[in-house]
């Protein structure tokens, strides 16, 4: 491994690292000296501008003004003036050969001449076998490597480069040697990484967009064109597609600094995307004729075609394979409970959806999970990151410690993540994990000093020696098959979870129906045994009056018919109270608590006076609700901490309340004699009772109604006791926007 260099590191404050990137590369104002540019009026044939070195490479009359038709012949004016794109034609000036490039732009027709190199010795016809032979070895040929040997070579025996490299770029940019062939003139590449910062963004978009770039000779001196602006716009002249276009300074001090004098780039370009570049050095100026150029061209479109072929294939076959397991999976799922137990029972499934290692879902709060995972916290704080950072369907990344720094601790399980929202609201995600994979990179140099150099001038780097960096907290890139497994079966399950919630709407509306129908049922019985009981008390009463004609045993029974009525009469009244709440209106308002609980507590006191009651209340903070509703639950409470604290000397009754954010709270708690936790479901369950009628009088509907009370307010309540050491019930309010903080 070699140490960087001992240039002076640019100071990021003071020098943008990108300010190469704003290079006017389309529009430098001169070309390489090696040919000649005009730029003709499409009809009038008028030179609009031309190169300084037209007049001596060309004729003393191929100025600015003059016209060129004697310069170009009936063909080449022909072609100016007809409707074709570009042209590469033969003209000989003056005893020279030249190979003339042409295309059009909006600032006029660009014609490129250059003297035809006197080592050029194939022309396109010669060199056609070649290509044909080329075109019929990579058919067949499906390894990646291979067939880039296979192009590396072809171009070198056409263009006697020192080193012919192919070079493809990753999602960041960093580019990576993966074929070569050199003559060991110059040093190997092969399997170096070379940083993004090399190509900035707009040089790589016009890579794109011109796909073949030559410069025969780095030291050369540009030449300019005149004028400096064009004559039909005022802008400067637009060259992109030009061939002589003169490169940045920076580009060509850092051929020099990598040894090589000469170099060509060929794009090689997949779906019209930017895949890679053939790029060729030689350690001497050299220059390549249009027509080898060309071949060039051709055999990296021949790489090209086949790289797409060979992407285009595995694509597919994984897609087919994906979609098999998330057919497979969906069917599973549509007969699962939920969908979250559905996952979990199908873990292989769910995690090779993606080729994970682990898997989550995060629903409401709760955290299913298979594999190897983070934490269920750990997978929440992701999901809240997202949620409020990530307005994506599908998030993937295969670095989640550039995203979310916190996600370096547990990189080892989760430095690769999937994650698709399911829910527009909440932080809802199916996630795929994949774990860091620890490996060494060999870069041509160090990545992290791209560039030294003042504020005034940019200077590239020097070193391109081999720099080893160990890689950490990167997973395994997620496939492009792998993302689009994952957003169809996103879609599956969005069309799940709304199928779900139709279920679940129905239910809810044929539960509800049934909840009329029972409360209307439950209303008209109430109401019709009230009157039977209030005769049956009476009569017993008016049998019992006589007490002439009854003995002590049958007084007796009188009083336990009496007695077993007026209890019946109590359930009777509790019924209806019960299914009349599920229909009443609330009139909430504010409601003040403490004058609440003083008149329950005034009520109650009559029945209790013969007792030691010590009453603890606090300042309790206003609550939102129905006050009549809100007076039954708190009458409830608080008759049941008196009837349960019975025997307690002093029995302690204590009330208190809090303003939490957006709810109020209440709590009752008593001395009395408890109960068991293990129970605790049963106590807000109609007719349920944890103590006999016979020590503790009731209906066991009570605490039903308290329950129905606050759900009807939208809030919660829970009890919480110990056998023999009293018991707390806590219920809480949802505040309200005109509810002062308490």
């Amino acid at each position: 491994m070699t140490e960087p260099t001992t240039d002076t590191p640019i100071d990021p404050v003071a020098l943008d690292l990108d300010a190469c990137a704003r290079e006017p590369i389309r529009i430098p104002g001169g070309i390489q000296p090696h040919g000649v540019l005009l730029v003709l009026a499409p009809e009038s044939l008028e030179i609009l501008q031309a190169s300084t070195n037209a007049a001596s490479q060309l004729g003393a009359g191929i100025l600015a003004g003059a016209s060129a038709a004697d310069l170009l012949g009936p063909g080449l004016v022909g072609w100016v003036r007809s409707g074709e794109a570009t042209l590469l034609r033969s003209l000989t000036l003056g005893g020279v050969e030249y190979q003339v490039v042409g295309h059009r732009t909006d600032q006029g027709t660009i014609l490129e001449f250059e003297p035809t190199p006197p080592e050029a010795g194939e022309t396109l016809d010669t060199l056609y076998p070649r290509l044909q032979l080329l075109a019929d070895s990579v058919v067949g040929v499906e390894n990646l490597h291979a067939l880039a040997a296979l192009a590396v070579e072809e171009v070198r025996a056409i263009t006697g480069f020192n080193r012919v490299l192919c070079y493809s770029f990753d999602k960041d940019w960093h580019g990576t040697v993966i074929a070569e062939s050199g003559d060991g003139v110059l040093p190997s590449y092969l399997g170096l990484r070379f940083p993004a910062s090399d190509i900035p963004a707009q040089a790589r978009e016009l890579y794109r967009l011109n796909p073949l770039r030559l410069i025969p000779d780095a030291a050369y001196q540009p030449v300019p064109v005149a004028p400096a602006e064009s004559p039909l716009d005022g802008r400067p002249l637009d060259m992109s597609f030009a061939g002589l276009r003169s490169v940045s300074p920076v580009h060509l001090e850092y051929m020099r600094n990598m040894g090589t004098l000469a170099s060509m780039s060929i794009s090689i370009l997949v779906e019209d995307q930017l895949w890679g570049l053939i790029s060729c050095h030689h350690a001497t100026p050299r220059r390549v004729s249009p027509q080898a150029r060309s071949a060039c061209n051709f055999a990296t479109k021949i790489l090209a075609l086949q790289i797409g072929s060979l992407e285009r294939g595995a694509h597919a076959a994984a897609r087919i394979r994906l979609k098999q397991r998330e057919t497979e999976l969906v069917a599973r799922l549509s007969r699962a409970k939920s969908l979250q137990s559905g996952l979990a029972e199908h873990a292989g499934l769910w995690m090779d959806l993606a080729g994970a290692d682990g898997a989550a879902i995060l629903v409401d709060g709760a955290v299913r999970q298979v594999g190897n995972t983070p934490t269920d916290d750990q997978i929440r704080m992701i999901a809240e990151h997202l949620h409020e950072n990530v307005p994506q369907d599908v998030f993937v990344t295969d670095e989640l410690s550039r995203n979310l720094p916190a996600a370096r601790t547990f990189g080892d399980v989760a430095s690769g993540l999937v994650a698709a929202s399911i829910s527009q609201l909440h932080a809802s995600y199916v996630m795929w994990f994949r774990p860091e994979v620890v490996r060494t990179v060999s870069w041509g140099g160090d990545p992290n000093k791209p560039a030294t150099g003042t504020a005034e001038r940019l200077h590239p780097r020097t070193s391109f020696d081999q720099w080893k960096e160990q890689v950490r907290l990167r997973a395994e890139p997620w496939s492009r098959a792998e993302v689009e497994s994952v957003e169809d079966f996103r879609n599956a399950l969005v069309n799940f979870v709304l199928l779900r919630a139709e279920e679940r709407a129905q239910l809810t509306e044929e539960l509800e129906r049934s909840n009329k129908e029972l409360e209307a049922f439950s209303y008209s019985v109430s109401h019709d045994l009230r009157a039977p009981f209030r005769h049956i008390v009476g009569y017993a009463e008016l049998l019992r009056d006589r007490e002439s004609a009854l003995d002590d045993k049958s007084r007796h029974y009188l009083t336990s018919i009496v007695d077993s009525a007026l209890a019946a009469g109590d359930l009777v009244d509790d019924l209806l109270s019960f299914s009349q709440l599920g229909r009443a209106h609330l009139a909430k308002t504010r409601v003040d608590m403490n004058k609440l609980v003083e008149e329950v507590r005034r009520s109650v006191a009559g029945e209790h006076v013969d007792r030691n009651v010590t009453w603890e209340v606090d300042r309790l903070p206003p609550g939102w609700g129905d006050a009549a509703l809100l007076r039954q639950a708190l009458t409830n409470l608080i008759s049941n901490a008196l009837k349960y604290s019975r025997g307690r000397d002093p029995a302690i009754i204590t009330i208190s309340g809090e303003a939490r954010p957006g709810s109020t709270v209440y709590r009752v708690r008593d001395n009395g004699v408890g109960f068991d936790m293990a129970y605790v479901d049963k106590l807000f369950g109609v007719f349920q009772r944890l103590h006999r009628v016979e020590d503790f009088e009731g209906t066991g509907i009570g605490l039903a109604l308290t329950k129905r009370v606050i759900d009807r307010h939208g809030g919660w309540i829970k009890a919480e006791g110990k056998l023999d050491h009293g018991a707390t019930f806590t219920f809480g309010l949802p505040k309200h926007e005109e509810q002062a903080d308490g």
